[in-house]
């Protein structure tokens, strides 16, 4: 057994997997990874199921130090700079800390959230059959509550298997797509000003919801509706007129008029937009968001398929031997061979 001890870490941070699942008829949140394809990725990498729990960093940075042991991590998700002891490392490739080593992460660029990944998992407690934390319903494990510095997160002993890339696909762009309504007739014209222009994402976002700033939306009967079920990606209008699209820590149900639902296989893209990020939404037919939705469920299928031995990570010895790793190799005993030759210009 291994430790990974945190040194440093910035708020947004906690240990998330794919979340609760089959409760929310309870009220139980379902929470989990925000960028699901990067947990996914992540976890691949260091021969993990695809949601094993893992640390989500948030848009600041962070550092952990290996203790007991070496311990085997991979990142994937939005990009920053990363080193080990003040080594470069890459995104979307796994790595080793040797005992006593350290990961140092800088702030996040053109994303929101990163993926750390262990060999093993972080190990921990289930709650209700997730690890995942919700700080609000002091739910998750090893700790319910953002990570801080000091905390040690207990995770298995490197393996010393040969590291492993992964080759991703590209990542749609354009608009983020939605499904309207279910009470988009409470909305009226209002519908085009929100399919029309542009929005940013607010500061005051979290995991429970993000605010968007852009023009105000009105309602055409009051902004209040019987309480009914919400989902990830729910766009809901409250009074004053500014949506809020509901993300993993949402509650289970809400009495605003949603306007829209972001499609499932745009919500990690969705979720990794950086507060201030201008954007649009795009409608698209019940029929398109299906097939979206049969797709991405293909692409976290057969995310094993793109995984490699990293390059470097396999030594080819009859190559190695082949080569003139040496260059111009010389004879100590030979003057020769190392003595430098002046030009006969040298002397003028």
């Amino acid at each position: 057994m291994s430790q990974l001890v945190i040194t440093a870490i910035g708020p947004a941070s906690s240990v998330q997997d794919g979340g609760r699942a089959g409760a929310q008829r309870y009220g139980l949140v379902p929470s989990g990874a925000m960028d699901r394809v990067a947990l996914a990725a992540a976890n691949c990498l260091v021969g993990n199921p695809l949601f094993t729990a893992a640390v989500e960093v948030g848009p600041l940075g962070a550092s952990f130090i290996a203790r007991e042991g070496a311990v085997r991590v991979a990142l994937a998700g939005a990009a920053r700079n990363a080193d080990i002891a003040k080594r470069a490392v890459t995104f979307n490739m796994s790595m080793t800390l040797a005992d006593g080593e350290s990961l140092t992460l800088g702030v996040a660029r053109g994303g929101t959230f990163s993926y750390l990944a262990v060999e093993g998992g972080v190990l921990g407690e289930p709650m209700f059959g997730s690890l995942a934390v919700n700080a609000r319903a002091g739910l998750g494990s090893p700790y319910p509550r953002p990570l801080q510095a000091g905390d040690i997160l207990k995770v298995e002993a490197a393996s010393g298997a040969t590291e492993r890339g992964i080759d991703l696909p590209a990542a749609p762009e354009g608009p983020i797509r939605v499904v309207m309504g279910p009470q988009d007739d409470e909305f009226g014209d209002a519908k085009k000003l929100f399919l029309e222009s542009d929005w940013k994402i607010s500061a005051t976002s979290d995991r429970m919801g993000y605010r968007l700033e852009g023009p105000v939306i009105r309602h055409l009967y009051g902004h209040n509706i019987v309480s009914d079920g919400t989902v990830n990606g729910s766009i809901q209008v409250p009074g004053n007129g500014a949506p809020i699209v509901l993300m993993p820590d949402r509650g289970t149900s809400g009495g605003y008029p949603k306007i829209a639902t972001v499609i499932s296989a745009d919500l990690g893209r969705f979720a990794q937009l950086s507060a201030g990020r201008s954007f649009r939404f795009k409608a698209v037919g019940m029929a398109e968001a299906q097939m979206e939705a049969r797709k991405f469920a293909e692409l976290l299928r057969t995310l094993p398929d793109h995984v490699h031995d990293a390059p470097g990570s396999v030594l080819d010895i009859a190559a190695l031997t082949s080569a003139n790793v040496a260059g111009a190799a010389v004879n100590a005993f030979d003057p020769r061979t190392w003595q430098i030759q002046l030009r006969a210009d040298a002397h003028d």
